[in-house]
């Protein structure tokens, strides 16, 4: 059973376990954030969308004092250390965050966008908007380093894409779940009673990437070679610890032509995911009267798109990857922003805006996800955790700033959505470009340290 399951799923019998708790570490990391997300998009339109627009670009500043400074935890401290003091950072924020909430609503306090609103539930609600913004994409690019650590390039192709399932589940779990405790209730201890429950997830998590890593030390089908005696990477480096400094990453970043070009197709997805971000806000706020009908509203908009990512996932993801190659993988998704556009041009409506969510989603996470890790497995391991986190992060949200550029000169000129679709197909052309042009790069480097490797065992 345990050959016909793993043969099923792609893979090798002995690394049916390592993917299997890789799958529940990933359920575990998405499905806290996914209690969170609703919360946090709705304290952000809160205030209409001018000041969603400042808290984007406030976002941005602060993911780079966040990238910085995790370059200096990762520089000083081993990997089985700093993973999980990252989600234990993330869990005591969220409890903090709970306790102001639940003693500004015992105090008689209201949330924030209602009329009891007070300057308290005003400032975490901003405030956790921009702490949740920086830290979603933190907590993922080091999910995803700690895989690509696990694992090389093959197993990579293999395997992500079942990796990225527990991610897709644990996604609609959370949406489901926030929906549905939101419909019941427009309790003013709402948010904080999910940010506790994003939080017990986040603990769970830990504790399964700690028993996942004991077991890559001991398996012959993991690269992962953290704290054992003879154990360097490419770099030179010792695996316990990366060393150098916080400027590192960026450092890395801004002298590699290949993360350069990492780099910029983030950018690119950034500035789409930011416009379609936008349009969805403008008719969640159009149709929700309440707190809880604007979480329950973005959360049915998680949901759907989940649930059409894990289809994805289950039936097209590890075969699309295995036959167009990383490079036309990261192409389909431009195709997919300047289509959807189009249509929702025509039908500017909550349906079609929930459909193309969808498509768009399941294009981003299930297809151009496991093929976007996939590029970061050829780069020496302290650029994993340390460039790494500056793209995901930093030029994410650059890309994101840039979005909301385009987005606030639209609604200045009072530009329609035709207008949007338009300046989608340039963007998408010099993005399937893009994408080819890493495919190439990303074989070129296999073949290098494949090459490498022969030539040292000479």
């Amino acid at each position: 059973m345990i050959d016909r399951m793993a043969s099923l799923l792609n893979m090798k019998r002995g690394e049916l376990t390592l993917g299997v708790l890789s799958v529940v570490f990933h359920f575990c990391v998405l499905g806290g954030y996914y209690f969170l997300r609703p919360v946090r998009d709705a304290m952000g339109m809160s205030s209409g969308m001018d000041q969603l627009r400042w808290l984007f670009l406030v976002t941005s500043f602060v993911s780079l004092g966040l990238v910085l400074a995790f370059g200096g935890v990762v520089a000083q401290t081993d990997r089985r250390r700093f993973i999980p003091i990252a989600y234990l950072f993330v869990i005591a924020c969220l409890f903090g965050f709970a306790g102001l909430l639940f003693a500004d609503a015992r105090a008689g306090g209201g949330l924030i966008g209602t009329d009891a609103e007070t300057v308290l539930s005003q400032g975490v609600g901003y405030v956790f908007y921009v702490w949740l913004s920086a830290i979603n994409l933190f907590v993922t690019s080091v999910f995803w380093a700690f895989m690509v650590d696990l694992f090389d390039t093959d197993q990579g192709k293999r395997m992500f894409g079942f990796i990225a399932i527990g991610g897709t589940l644990g996604a609609s779990v959370g949406g489901w779940s926030t929906s549905t405790i939101s419909g019941m209730t427009e309790s003013v201890y709402l948010p904080a009673i999910l940010m506790l429950i994003g939080a017990a997830l986040f603990a769970a998590g830990i504790g399964v990437m700690l028993t996942l890593d004991r077991m890559a030390l001991r398996s012959e089908y993991s690269r992962h070679t953290a704290d054992r005696p003879t154990a360097t990477s490419s770099d030179g480096s010792s695996d316990a610890s990366t060393g150098g400094s916080f400027w590192d990453g960026a450092t890395h970043v801004a002298k590699s032509p290949y993360m350069l070009g990492i780099g910029l197709w983030v950018v690119f997805m950034a500035i789409s995911n930011t416009l379609i971000y936008f349009t969805q806000a403008n008719i969640v706020q159009d149709t929700a009267d309440t707190f809880s009908q604007a979480v329950a509203g973005f959360a049915q908009f998680d949901m759907w798109a989940n649930i059409a990512t894990g289809l994805t996932q289950i039936f097209v993801t590890t075969r699309v990857i295995k036959k167009l190659g990383v490079g036309w993988t990261l192409a389909i998704l431009p195709v997919v922003t300047m289509t959807g556009f189009a249509v929702l041009a025509v039908w500017p409506v909550f349906g079609v805006m929930v459909f193309f969510q969808a498509i768009h989603r399941a294009t981003r996470y299930a297809l151009s996800r496991p093929a976007r890790e996939t590029l970061w497995s050829v780069v020496p391991a302290s650029d994993k955790y340390k460039a790494k986190p500056v793209v995901d992060v930093f030029l994410y949200r650059g890309g994101d700033v840039a979005g909301v550029g385009v987005d606030s000169a639209f609604a200045a000129l009072g530009l329609t959505l035709g207008w949007v679709a338009a300046a989608t197909v340039p963007l998408a052309g010099g993005w399937v470009m893009l994408s080819s042009a890493l495919g190439r790069a990303q074989q070129k480097n296999v073949e290098e340290l494949a090459e490498a490797e022969a030539t040292a065992d000479v």
